[in-house]
């Protein structure tokens, strides 16, 4: 099946929200805070403009509460007094024309009178810059299986390293933006966003509505990687203020250089390992502290804290882990969702580990985690019983073959003998991937689909699921073809439009294919069982229906079924019941098999895993200390594969993010803001920097995914920069253990001589 929406964006058709022609529509700017942490003494407005043609709103104007609603009502939708970033949006100003907002943005002068700020998260606060609670953590979470201290004090051998990954920078494609407009009593706005009930929800508490009142549309969304999940509720929320005070429609779209500097971040880390192990390299006990910069305000933090610390202990069998986590304040923008949503961060860290405990010990890392990694019957360490099938040796294996890694280790070894200016490494990491929302963050979630049949016969799929580049809509599209036996051209997909759609949840964590597109599909069998009682009570023939296809293959799936009778069906039931809707509908019901307790942290942290073994092959100049990736193998077992175009697309694209972050996306701050804020000196990888991407899948069906599927989008981001650093260490004998590992630190770490030398 080719993509729903490919040709449209092709061919350049695709209207995105600064396309969108809106007569009379007013642009907006933000006026924004020049320092980390104070209090707002004053506001200038240069003279050289006529304010009169402007609109202005500021904290005043905000009808109920001035809280962006999230997890926590910390962070103000306009700052009233006080500001704890740079970047922090202090006023709103829209003008018919864009370039003259833009100007009368820098025309205004906030002035603030400095506090003490937090600029290093990893660093204890003094009581001057204590911000949040008793110590700035904005969460603290902790897991413990077994007895720790005790297998610490018995082990013959405790080896210990330290880990910090940075910052990084989403760039998607489209940068933020949204249109708002009021119209008989209720606000919309249309724009690029992931989460469009997580906007309803922030205009509930911020403009005092019901849900009536709002109506909240996604526009095709160029890219979001986590970057549109909770930052667009308040840039909306700035357009609507302003679109209710100007009386007019206003569009408010970020350039490059704002959306770098003032949007979320991936955050950054600092992760504490201590392990012990007997002589033949068997983990006998795990101490792990994990610290994470939150940023000024709480956004997502905790949760993000909470899948870093459930993956921090890697895929391996251990009986005594303890890991401690906290997500710490700091004076910086808020850091919030991105691809892999903190896993990223702890995954680094213990592959790296594993491949210093190995070099330690003068073992083959390969040989360390074919001793360690689970088998069915192990537990994770929340004490989640893995028995799900999958073969994680076998995705080992399949990544060392693919790779030819027994023989490069020969051939790099020789290499670098005989090289002078080059040295050549392989290094690999295993890891694993949690699909879904955590514990019972599904059940909380409620989520809702459903497909309505149409007078002509088609069918419309309703969701909130959005598509941003993934793939979204095909899926349904597939699923929807295989379920009722229609072709394509009888599908819709309707707009992510919480007027007419139900909440589905958000369209984060992997989430999307393996528990939306299974409610789609039960809600095509609600609208056959619809059509079928129907014929039925007027004695119509009702056994020619189709019955479902066979999803145990997603191969036979995609094929429609005979001709077009259930077009014929839907069309009799609208001539039947004239006027009324036919919408089949599903919502989420909760594996039996899973168990979990927020308060301890103990049970099953997912439905589900998705598994995988990466493998870099790097090639390193003497001269310039620059890192090349020669080639790369990554295997994953993703449950069963739906559609493996956009899967190997996924996986691909979540490797070369996975290559920006480990040698590349360099972040420079200065008091709390970043620097680097353009893509002239914000370096990510272009198509010269990718190397061959060779994809591979394993399949082992999930009882509860769609057809069998698990999550795929998050798991790629996880093994790029530990595999990447280990071929670094192979090649050069050194253990980095930061990212990004650019070449001037790579440098430092070869010759740490020059460093003393200043």
């Amino acid at each position: 099946m080719q993509r729903m929406e490919g040709l449209s964006k092709l061919s350049g058709r695709e209207q995105y929200v600064d396309d969108l022609p809106v007569p009379g529509c007013l642009w907006g700017a933000t006026v924004r805070s020049p320092a980390a942490r104070g209090r707002i003494r004053e506001i200038r407005f240069s003279e050289e403009f006529d304010w009169d043609e402007f609109v202005i709103v500021d904290a005043g104007d905000i009808p109920a509460s001035n809280t962006i609603y999230l997890m926590e009502e910390d962070q103000p939708v306009l700052a009233d007094g006080v500001v704890r970033h740079v970047h922090e949006p202090v006023l709103l100003l829209a003008h018919p024309s864009r370039d003259m907002a833009r100007r009368g943005a820098t025309a205004v002068e906030v002035i603030v009178d400095p506090e003490p700020a937090v600029l290093d998260f990893r660093l204890p606060p003094d009581p001057a810059q204590i911000q949040y609670g008793v110590d700035n953590v904005l969460k603290h979470l902790r897991i413990e299986k077994g007895d720790v201290e005790k297998a610490l004090a018995a082990a013959p051998i405790v080896i210990e390293g330290v880990y910090e990954t940075g910052s990084q920078e989403h760039v998607y494609l489209e940068t933020q933006g949204m249109l708002a407009w009021e119209e008989d009593g209720v606000i919309t706005v249309q724009g690029s966003m992931q989460c469009p009930y997580y906007i309803v929800d922030a205009f509930k508490k911020a403009l005092g509505r019901d849900e009536s009142q709002i109506r909240i549309v996604q526009t095709p969304t160029g890219g979001g990687f986590g970057g549109k999940e909770e930052f667009p509720s308040g840039i909306a929320l700035h357009a609507a203020l302003l679109a209710l005070k100007a009386g007019n429609p206003v569009k408010l779209v970020y350039e490059r250089g704002e959306d770098m500097a003032a949007t979320t971040k991936r955050h950054p880390s600092r992760v504490r390992h201590r392990t012990a192990v007997d002589e033949d390299g068997r983990l006998l006990a795990q101490d792990i502290e994990v610290l994470l910069d939150g940023g000024a305000y709480v956004t997502l933090s905790p949760v993000v804290l909470s899948r870093a610390i459930i993956h921090a202990g890697g895929p391996y069998q251990c009986d005594n882990v303890r890991i401690d986590g906290r997500a710490q304040l700091s004076n910086s923008v808020p850091f919030g969702a991105f691809r892999g949503f903190g896993a990223p961060q702890s995954l680094f860290a213990v592959e790296r580990h594993m491949d210093v405990i190995a070099d330690r010990l003068g073992m083959d890392p390969v040989a360390l985690r074919r001793r360690n990694l689970i088998r069915d019957g192990d537990s994770t360490a929340t004490g989640q019983i893995i028995e799900d099938g999958a073969d994680r040796i076998e995705v080992l294996d399949t990544a060392l073959r693919l790779s030819d890694y027994e023989a490069k280790i020969e051939s790099h070894t020789e290499f670098n003998r005989t090289s002078q200016t080059k040295r050549r490494g392989i290094g690999l990491a295993t890891f694993y991937h949690g699909a879904g929302f955590t514990g019972g963050g599904e059940v909380y979630l409620d989520s809702a689909a459903h497909v309505a049949g149409l007078p002509d016969g088609g069918v419309e799929v309703r969701t909130a699921s959005v598509e941003m580049g993934q793939g979204a809509l095909t899926i349904f599209a597939q699923v929807v073809a295989a379920r009722l036996g229609l072709s394509v051209e009888h599908i819709r997909i309707g707009a992510p439009d919480t007027a007419i759609v139900p909440n589905s949840g958000p369209t984060v964590a992997s989430r999307t294919s393996m528990i939306v597109a299974g409610l789609v599909e039960r809600a095509c069998d609600d609208l056959r069982d619809q059509v079928r009682r129907s014929a039925a009570e007027v004695a119509e023939p009702a056994g020619e229906l189709p019955e479902p296809a066979n999803t145990a293959s997603a191969d036979a799936a995609v094929q429609p079924l005979e001709g077009d009778t259930m077009v014929r069906a839907i069309t009799g039931w609208h001539a039947r019941n004239p006027g009324q809707e036919l919408i089949g509908k599903a919502r989420y019901i909760k594996p039996e098999n899973i168990e979990w307790d927020d308060e301890t942290y103990r049970g099953d942290a997912y439905g589900s895993f998705a598994w995988a073994a990466y493998v870099a092959d790097v090639e390193i100049d003497l001269l310039t200390f620059g890192v090349e990736v020669r080639d790369f193998v990554a295997v994953q077992e993703v449950g069963k594969v739906l559609n493996e175009t956009l899967a190997r697309g996924q996986i691909q694209g979540g490797v070369v993010q996975g290559i920006g972050w480990a040698l590349l996306e360099d972040f420079v701050w200065r008091d709390g803001a970043m620097l680097n804020n353009q893509l002239t000196n914000y370096i990510i990888p272009t198509s010269d920097d990718v190397p061959p991407i060779r994809v591979a899948f394993l399949e082992v069906p999930y009882a509860f995914g769609t057809w069998g599927c698990k999550g795929i989008g998050e798991l790629p981001m996880d093994g790029p920069a530990p595999a990447i650093l280990n071929a670094v260490a192979m090649a050069l004998g050194v253990q980095a253990t930061s990212v990004p590992l650019t070449p001037e630190r790579l440098m430092l770490l070869v010759h740490p001589e020059l460093e003393r030398a200043g």
